[in-house]
């Protein structure tokens, strides 16, 4: 089932499946701005990443000495939600523990995802809460997708990326299997806070940065004033992702980023993994707004 979402600018789609944003149009001049889903590419749009990012080790994460098959980005993705609230601008979705969940993911938990639409923005609000008698850990992270070129209007290489700061940024490789490469990093940024795109940057999969201090990033182009920028709160980290010459590019806030390559650590153990005591809750948000 989908939700729509209406402003006086805007219409905003999420589907219950993963809770996932299907759409983000603007409708004065019908510019889509998330990517399709066309299979061609990836059927992603933008999944939530619960409760891991990336993907584990041999598919399996470790709990108290137990392991637990777990896929790339956790379960939430490919989950329904329930429809909690809804109105012509807000919607909350609600995903708990239940029977699957448990034989995956030991924790009982509430993870709740709120849209709320004003105009050209489209804020997204995460909530995790332990319902556990015992403390719970997760990583938490977005993936969303945008059209590139937005409105098809020049090439994947007219567009850039403008971080709120100038910062030196060092970008993370991930192997074959989807961990991060001990040791192999390059820097990118430094003294400027452009990054111009192409799909050459995406033959060794995603970039991955931790610790941004930037708070937003702008997608934009050199030859149109349309541009879509990616607000955060609580998400340090960030990837960068598209599939070879995909027209599309994933901006990704997160709270934690894969494991390394010879990680044989616990799910708590995982870099950026958030710990939860029992009644404890996380919160976190990201802010789509189109110019």
């Amino acid at each position: 089932m989908n939700t729509l979402l209406r402003s006086s600018l805007a219409v905003a789609e999420i589907s219950s499946l993963g809770a996932e944003l299907v759409s983000f149009k603007r409708t004065d001049t019908d510019t889509e701005y998330m990517w399709s889903g066309d299979a061609a590419y990836w059927t992603g749009r933008s999944p939530v990443l619960f409760p891991i990012i990336g993907a584990a080790r041999g598919g399996e994460i470790r709990v108290d000495g137990q392991t637990y098959k777990m896929a790339n980005h956790g379960f939430a993705r490919r989950t329904e939600f329930t429809l909690q609230e809804a109105s012509d601008t807000q919607a909350v979705f609600r995903l708990s523990h239940n029977e699957t969940t448990l034989a995956i993911y030991p924790y009982k938990f509430n993870l709740f995802l709120t849209y709320i639409l004003s105009g050209s923005q489209l804020e997204i609000s995460y909530r995790v809460e332990n319902t556990d008698e015992q403390d719970i850990s997760f990583q938490i992270g977005t993936h969303p997708a945008f059209n590139c070129p937005i409105d098809g209007v020049g090439s994947f290489s007219d567009y850039y990326l403008e971080f709120e700061q100038k910062e030196p940024l060092d970008r993370l490789f991930l192997n074959s299997t989807g961990q991060l490469i001990d040791g192999k990093s390059t820097p990118m940024l430094g003294d400027s806070n452009i990054l111009p795109l192409a799909h050459e940057m995406f033959l060794e999969d995603a970039l991955v940065f931790r610790n941004v201090q930037s708070q937003y990033v702008t997608l934009k182009s050199k030859l149109s004033d349309k541009s879509v920028s990616v607000a955060y709160h609580n998400f340090p980290d960030l990837g960068i992702w598209q599939p070879k010459n995909a027209p599309f590019l994933c901006i990704e806030p997160w709270h934690g980023v894969a494991e390394g390559e010879d990680f044989t650590g616990g799910l708590q153990e995982k870099e950026g993994a958030i710990s939860l005591p029992p009644g404890g809750q996380s919160t976190s948000s990201l802010t789509i707004t189109f110019n």
